[in-house]
């Protein structure tokens, strides 16, 4: 009788757990994660924000939101987050509403979605018996990740999510060179005024003018500072 009433409450549980919504997690995110080089953090985290979307449909939880699921003390997830970022599972994409104007942002889980089928694609010579072309997850040509350090050190600061996302965004949308983005940010250094915006104006406007280079950089701020003092 008590080991009936016993599995009773287990079914009752098992019903309301499901009830209150399940999470569809990628099998070889599970099965696989540690092969992947993701941490135990780094995976949750990427569960995470899954089940933000799926179930409480926020596409963009606060990294204090994060912090309290996962126990964490605060400021420790900010960094898991940044790895992410440069790493390439997830990233952050900017929305506008057209009726009200007003901007928004979502974590993009492509990436992760990409990364676990380029894994998964590897595999598959190996299953078939043929030799497997070797892949690393980390053995990728990703120029910025330099600059993220460099960044930080002019900005005494750790970047937010936002500014990680600016910087690979520079990087693999507009093809800007890492020496051109880094020059950018020598300017914005120079003329005192060291935030985001600025920078990207600087790297706007060096794209409308063809500067690719060190060189273009210095005949083209010669000429600009030339014309400034006649």
């Amino acid at each position: 009788m008590a080991m009936k009433e016993g599995n009773n409450a287990w079914a009752k549980g098992m019903a309301f757990g499901m009830e209150a919504g399940m999470v569809n997690v990628p099998y070889p995110l599970l099965a696989h994660y540690r092969k992947l080089r993701l941490s135990d953090t780094e995976a949750m985290l990427l569960i995470q924000l899954l089940a933000f979307q799926q179930i409480e449909r926020n596409d963009f939880p606060s990294i204090e939101q994060l912090e309290s699921r996962m126990d964490m003390a605060p400021g420790t997830l900010a960094p898991v987050i940044r790895g992410l970022l440069k790493e390439g599972w997830i990233s952050i994409d900017e929305t506008v509403d057209e009726a009200t104007g007003i901007h928004s942002e979502h974590y993009n889980l492509h990436g992760m979605y990409e990364r676990l089928g380029e894994w998964l694609a590897a595999q598959q010579p190996a299953a078939s018996g043929h030799k497997p072309v070797k892949s690393d997850p980390e053995v990728r040509e990703e120029p910025e990740r330099n600059l993220f350090v460099i960044f930080e050190k002019e900005f005494a600061r750790p970047l937010s999510p936002m500014e990680c996302e600016t910087i690979s965004s520079w990087v693999d949308q507009d093809r800007y060179p890492e020496e051109l983005i880094r020059l950018a940010l020598k300017e914005a250094v120079f003329a005192g005024k060291v935030h985001f915006r600025y920078i990207d104006r600087i790297l706007l406007e060096w794209s409308r003018n063809r500067v690719r280079t060190a060189e273009d950089v210095k005949a083209y701020t010669q000429r600009f500072r030339g014309g400034l003092r006649s």
